[in-house]
């Protein structure tokens, strides 16, 4: 992990962002560099005297929580200079130079890579936008392309359900906080699932809470990572057009599905396609302006890696330990971590795990049983 002590030493700087880091890193060319800088050669490149304390006296603390949380087998950091940081990431104009990813090693960076399609929307949506937000994840998911949002509820929670319906498709989720919590907390099953077949990125460190500026940068990666954005239901003011206004930004394909002219959550929508959005009926109007740029071997690898990784999670050998500690009878989670060795965010992300797979039952208070038992 000690390749990422500089790069993280340097994340937890406050107020130091992305462009500033960006202009940093430009000048030294490595993490380590710019932490060994002089204060003189910092305000040569006009870096403000709070940033410069900053990168002086480093919260070591909080860095070492970070490399705590990296020593999980599905936890992994990426960082701007690693060849398989994401090209369409590094265009725009404020990248994060961190990535803090939540999935299995064999999806963690090939995902980023493949082709996106960002899907947002109002997160209090009617039942038929995401209805419509389901079914097209789930069309456009089999044909090629991974679903991109922010897990928020409504258009964005739909979005990832239907990628994950999809039989070959997968979902990368953007969270606005640290990866070691979710957000909206009604998400947490989601969240576990979009871990074992998709993956959940964040630019902020652990421990991070959801505060509101993080949402729009949460939203620039979105359009970021993708190559267009659809926007299902959005009233006029909603972060959803903020994240299309990101991809015009970018350069990125921005499309939106009309609605009646009665609903509120129509306005934001309509108004994209008087400004030039593509207006969308059908799958096929989106492939037909994308479907040059899925390249069907990529296809091919992503829907082996998910196979593969869907396999690898009923044989997993700490899942299989914490399933042969518990014997005929209810037992309880500290008497698992104790038989077990292993420590209680282990245990309590592999419980969670077991009980999405059917294979133990969560009896309340700490208590759980083996299903097959029952």
């Amino acid at each position: 992990m000690q390749q990422f002590d500089a790069w993280l030493t340097l994340i937890h700087v406050d107020k130091l962002g992305p462009v500033t880091l960006q202009k940093l890193f430009a000048h030294f060319h490595s993490a380590e560099n710019i932490l060994q800088a002089s204060r003189s050669e910092l305000q040569a490149l006009k870096i403000s005297n709070a940033i410069i304390e900053g990168i002086h006296t480093p919260n070591k603390d909080a860095v070492q929580r970070d490399l705590a949380w990296l020593e999980h087998e599905n936890h992994h950091l990426l960082t701007i200079q690693d060849p398989a940081y994401p090209t369409l990431l590094k265009q725009i104009s404020d990248p994060p130079c961190v990535l803090y990813l939540l999935g299995k090693p064999e999806l963690a960076t090939s995902l980023l890579s493949d082709p996106q399609l960002g899907i947002v929307g109002s997160r209090n949506a009617s039942a038929y936008g995401k209805e419509i937000a389901t079914s097209f994840a789930q069309k456009l998911a089999n044909s090629g392309l991974v679903i991109t949002s922010g897990l928020a509820s409504g258009i964005d929670g739909a979005a990832h359900r239907g990628a994950l319906l999809s039989e070959i498709g997968t979902t990368i989720a953007v969270a606005a906080c640290g990866l070691n919590r979710v957000y909206p907390a009604e998400h947490r099953k989601l969240a576990e699932e979009i871990s074992q077949r998709g993956l959940i990125i964040s630019e902020f460190p652990i421990d991070t809470s959801p505060m509101p500026g993080h949402f729009p940068r949460r939203n620039r990666i979105i359009s970021g990572l993708s190559l267009g954005t659809l926007v299902v239901e959005a009233s006029v003011k909603s972060g959803s057009l903020i994240t299309a206004r990101l991809a015009i930004d970018q350069c990125r394909e921005v499309f939106a599905i009309p609605g009646s002219i009665h609903n509120p959550l129509s306005k934001g929508g309509h108004s994209l396609i008087r400004n030039g959005a593509k207006l969308v009926e059908t799958v096929e109007d989106i492939l037909e302006e994308l479907n040059h740029q899925i390249d069907p071997d990529s296809l091919n690898n992503r829907h082996e890696l998910v196979t593969n990784s869907e396999q690898k999670s009923v044989l997993d050998p700490q899942h299989e330990k914490i399933l042969n500690s518990m014997g005929h009878e209810p037992i309880s989670i500290d008497t698992l971590i104790e038989r077990s060795g292993l420590g209680v965010e282990i245990v309590s992300s592999i419980l969670l795990i077991l009980e999405l797979n059917d294979q133990v039952s969560h009896h309340g208070n700490g208590i759980y049983i083996r299903r097959n038992f029952l």
